[in-house]
C-alpha cells in the first residue's frame, strides 16, 4: 500500500509511484529473520533445482519453494545449484489431495533484496538529511533518485526555477534534501530546491557582510528580462538594470549579455533589509560625459549617426554613451518639414553643429541647419525694393497671398497692394493657389523675416493724374450699383472703380433704408460731387442730377451758412440780468440727422475691423506673423471708406 496524502502532495499519480517504486508494504511490518516460516517473512534458503521458468529453493519447510526466472536480470550473475540466497515468503498455497498439510511456497528474491535495502536506509536516514543518489528516470509528477532505494524528487522541487526539461537530470548523481519518510509504507520525498535554498541562504548571509558599495564582483547571468539582467553572485541575486549597462544606446539586455555568462559587475547599492542589490556595468569605466565641454565647445562642427528618429526631431550618436538632439526646428532654414525623416534616416552620418550643452541633465543640442550659410541674411541685398521678382502662389488667407519666390522664402502680397482701384475682399478674387505671378518688392524686414510685395505697384497709380482727369466736380455719369450699406450706395464706375453715393444724397426726401430706393446692379445716373485723389474717393449724388447751377450755388449756400453757424461760438445766459436767452444751444433737425448717420457709419466700420481682426486670428502661425499688421492695414482702409460722408 502507498501513503496516497503524501504522493498526491506532489502531484503523482499511485499506478505511477507503483509502478516506478513497487508496492512492497503489508499489514504485517515485522520482517524479521526466523526460523519459523510464515508469510512475509525473509528467510534463507539454498538452490537445489533450477529449470526454464522457476528456481526451486529449499527453505527448511515442509516442501521446497519457487522463484520465478524473470527475477534474475541479464546483467547480473544467474543463479546456480547449492547457491545461498534471501527471499521473501509471499504465500504458502494448499496442495490439494494430500492429507499432510504440504503445500507449495511462493518466494521473491527480488522484494526481499527491494525490503532489506529500505530497512538498511532507515536505520541511516532521517528527515532532513542530505542524500546524495543518481536519477534512475521520469515519472509523471518528477524524478525517481537512487539513493540505495528508489526515493521521488517532485518536479517543483528539481531547482529553484523550474527546468524546461527536467529529463536532463537521468544519469547525474544529484544531493537532495529529505522532505518527508513515511516508516510504515516506506515511502521517501526528497527536494533538491531546498537544499540549494538552504546552501543559498547560508551563503547570503556571508556574503552580505562581504559586499560594500563600490566593489568589483564576479557573477554568473541567470536571467534576462527586458528591464535587465538577474546576475548570481555566489548565493544572492543581483539586478544589473539595462540603464546601467552601457553609457550607450541599447534596446533589449540580451545585446550585452547572455544567460550562464560570467560577469564582473560593480556593487551600485545594497537594501540589507530587502536583500536587494543593485548592479553597474558601465560604471566600471568613465562616464563620456565628463568634460564632454571640452570636447564637444558650443558652435563647434561635427559629425555624427543618426540613431533615432522622431516626430519632434533626431538623435544623433557623437560617440559611445554621447547622444544629442537635432530639433526639427534646426534642421532647414527654408524647407518646410512635415517629419524629420523627410531629411534623415537611422544610421545617416550627418554634420552637425553644438547648440547647447547641459552637463547636469546630461543633453545636447545639435543644429543642421547651422552647418549651412542663412539664407535670409543675403536676402536684403538680393531683393532691394522695387525689385520685380516672380513667384508662385503658396497659400491664400484671408488678408493675402503668400508667393513663394525662391525655396522656403515667401513674401506677403497683401489685398490693399493688388489693386490701385478695385476693392479686394479677398485674394482669390484676382490670384489662385500654385499661380505664376510676378510682383514689386516694397520691403524687406530681413530681422523678422518678411518681404512685402506689391501687385498694383507694377503700373503707376491711376489717382495721380488719370482718375482727376476723367471724373471731375459736376460731371454727370452712368454706373452701377455695386453694394448697398446702411449709410449709403456704392455705385461702380468702371472696372475697379467705386464712388459713394451717401444716403443723404439718393433722393430729395428722407430716405431711411436705401434700399428702399435702389437694388444692387441698377444703373443709375449720378453726379460727381468731388474727387479726392489723397483719399482716393469719389463722392455722388443722385439728387443733384437735374439741379440747375442757381440750385446748386442755393444749396453750397446754404451749407456754408451751416458750417459756419457751427464753428460760431453761441452766447448761453442764464437767468439774472437784464438779457435774456436760452441757457443750451439745441441742435436743429438736420444737425440731429447728420450726428445720427455719422454714429451709424461708425458703428459700422467698427464691427467689420472686428470681423476682419477674428478671421485673421484663425490664420496658421508661420503665416500669421505678418497679420497684425495686415490687419491694421485692412481695417483703416474699410473705416476710411466706410465713414464718408460725401455732402
Amino acid at each position: 500500500m502507498v501513503n496516497r496524502n503524501l504522493i498526491r502532495e506532489f502531484d503523482v499519480s499511485e499506478e505511477d509511484w507503483i509502478a516506478a517504486v513497487g508496492d512492497l508494504a503489508t499489514d504485517d511490518a515485522g520482517w524479521l529473520d526466523t526460523d519459523y516460516v510464515d508469510v512475509n517473512q525473509i528467510v534463507e534458503g539454498t538452490i537445489i533445482r533450477i529449470d526454464d521458468e522457476f528456481v526451486l529453493v529449499d527453505v527448511g519447510y515442509k516442501s521446497e519453494g519457487t522463484i520465478a526466472r524473470n527475477e534474475w536480470e541479464e546483467e547480473e550473475d544467474q543463479p546456480e545449484a547449492g547457491q545461498k540466497i534471501r527471499v521473501l515468503v509471499e504465500d504458502v498455497e494448499d496442495v490439494q489431495g494430500h492429507n499432510d498439510d504440504r503445500g507449495m511456497i511462493v518466494l521473491s528474491k527480488r522484494k526481499a533484496e527491494k525490503i532489506e535495502k529500505w530497512m538498511k536506509v532507515m536505520e541511516t536516514v532521517h528527515e532532513n538529511d542530505i542524500v546524495s543518489g543518481e536519477v534512475t528516470r521520469k515519472i509523471k509528477g518528477g524524478l525517481l533518485v537512487d539513493i540505495g532505494v528508489n526515493v521521488f524528487l517532485p518536479a517543483s522541487q528539481v531547482d529553484i526555477r523550474r527546468p524546461h526539461d527536467i529529463g536532463e537530470y537521468i544519469g547525474k548523481t544529484i544531493e537532495c534534501m529529505v522532505l518527508k519518510i513515511d516508516d510504515a509504507r516506506r515511502n521517501i520525498v526528497v527536494s533538491r530546491r531546498s537544499l540549494i535554498e538552504a546552501q543559498r541562504a547560508e551563503k547570503k548571509a556571508e556574503l552580505l557582510k562581504e559586499l560594500e558599495v563600490g566593489q568589483l564582483r564576479k557573477g554568473i547571468v541567470k536571467n534576462i528580462a527586458d528591464f535587465g539582467a538577474f546576475v548570481d553572485l555566489g548565493g544572492i541575486d543581483g539586478l544589473l538594470h539595462i540603464t546601467d549597462m552601457s553609457w550607450g544606446r541599447i534596446n533589449h539586455p540580451s545585446e550585452m549579455v547572455k544567460i550562464d555568462e560570467e560577469l564582473e559587475v560593480q556593487i551600485l547599492h545594497i537594501d540589507y533589509e530587502k536583500e536587494k542589490i543593485a548592479l553597474g556595468l558601465k560604471q566600471k569605466s568613465a562616464s563620456p560625459w565628463e568634460n564632454v565641454g571640452d570636447k564637444y565647445p558650443v558652435n563647434t562642427t561635427v559629425k555624427g549617426i543618426v540613431v533615432n528618429v522622431m516626430s519632434y526631431g533626431a538623435f544623433v550618436k557623437l560617440e559611445d554613451g554621447i547622444e544629442g538632439l537635432v530639433h526639427i526646428s534646426e534642421m532647414s532654414w527654408t524647407k518646410r518639414i512635415s517629419h524629420p525623416s523627410e531629411l534623415v534616416s537611422i544610421e545617416d552620418e550627418i554634420e552637425v553643429v553644438v547648440l547647447r550643452i547641459d552637463e547636469q541633465k546630461q543633453e545636447i543640442s545639435l543644429g543642421m541647419k547651422q552647418t549651412q550659410s542663412n539664407p535670409w541674411e543675403k536676402v536684403a541685398d538680393k531683393y532691394p525694393p522695387d525689385q520685380l521678382v516672380k513667384g508662385k502662389v503658396r497659400n491664400l488667407t484671408n488678408y493675402g497671398a503668400f508667393i513663394e519666390i525662391e525655396e522656403g522664402i515667401d513674401g506677403l502680397l497683401h489685398v490693399s497692394d493688388m489693386s490701385w482701384t478695385r476693392k479686394i475682399s479677398h485674394p482669390s478674387e484676382l490670384v489662385e493657389k500654385g499661380q505664376e505671378i510676378e510682383c514689386k518688392v516694397l520691403s524687406v524686414d530681413q530681422e523678422r523675416r518678411r518681404i512685402a510685395l506689391g501687385l498694383k505697384q507694377m503700373d503707376e497709380d491711376p489717382w495721380a493724374t488719370d482718375i482727376p482727369n476723367r471724373y471731375q466736380q459736376g460731371q454727370l455719369v452712368t454706373g452701377s450699383v455695386t453694394k448697398i450699406t446702411n449709410f449709403g450706395v456704392f455705385v461702380g464706375l468702371e472696372d475697379g472703380l467705386e464712388g459713394l453715393l451717401h444716403i443723404s444724397e439718393l433722393a430729395d426726401h428722407k430716405v431711411e433704408n436705401p434700399q428702399d430706393v435702389v437694388n444692387v446692379g441698377d444703373e443709375l445716373e449720378v453726379k460727381i460731387l468731388r474727387v479726392d485723389s489723397e483719399e482716393r474717393k469719389i463722392g455722388l449724388s443722385r439728387k443733384r442730377v437735374e439741379w440747375a447751377e442757381e440750385d446748386e450755388a442755393a444749396a453750397e449756400a446754404a451749407e456754408a451758412a451751416e458750417n459756419a453757424s457751427r464753428e460760431a461760438p453761441v452766447d448761453l445766459k442764464g437767468g439774472i440780468g437784464s438779457s435774456s436767452g436760452p441757457l443750451f444751444k439745441t441742435a436743429t433737425a438736420t444737425e440731429t440727422a447728420t450726428a445720427t448717420e455719422t454714429a451709424v457709419a461708425a458703428e459700422t466700420a467698427t464691427e467689420t475691423a472686428v470681423a476682419t481682426e477674428t478671421a485673421v486670428a484663425d490664420e496658421p502661425v508661420s503665416e500669421a506673423e505678418q497679420a497684425p499688421e495686415a490687419e491694421a492695414k485692412e481695417s483703416e482702409v474699410d473705416e476710411s471708406e466706410k465713414t464718408e460722408n460725401p455732402a
